[in-house]
């Protein structure tokens, strides 16, 4: 059974930083192109960061500069840290793995920026 599990989620202030972490099981990662979405209540599901199995990473232009997204498949582990937070990046952060066969979703973790 697949399973994606995110942790590091809180409360932080404004300008704070913040490490989420992806633990995967029942799949290899590199076999998978890895991303971070976000969604707030009453909002889609927006793409946050991407990182292929070669380790190439792309951003959404809100956090660019800001995030940074890695990714160890040995570890089975995916992360984003995120630096320089606003209240804007409050959201249930979730963690996405796309195969060739499928995609798999983690439970999500809670962010909240805020003073």
């Amino acid at each position: 059974q697949v399973q994606l599990v995110e942790s590091g989620g809180g409360l932080v202030q404004p300008g704070g930083s913040l490490r989420l972490s992806c633990a995967a099981s029942g799949i290899w990662l590199g076999d998978y192109q890895m991303a971070w979405h976000r969604q707030v209540p009453g909002n889609q599901r927006e793409v946050v960061a991407l990182i292929t199995s070669s380790g190439d990473a792309n951003y959404v232009e809100s956090v660019k500069g800001r995030f940074t997204m890695t990714r160890d498949s040995a570890k089975s582990t995916v992360t984003l840290r995120m630096t320089s937070l606003k209240p804007e990046d409050t959201a249930v952060y979730y963690c996405r793995a796309d195969g060739r066969r499928g995609g798999y979703w983690g439970q999500g973790t809670q962010v909240t920026v805020s003073s």
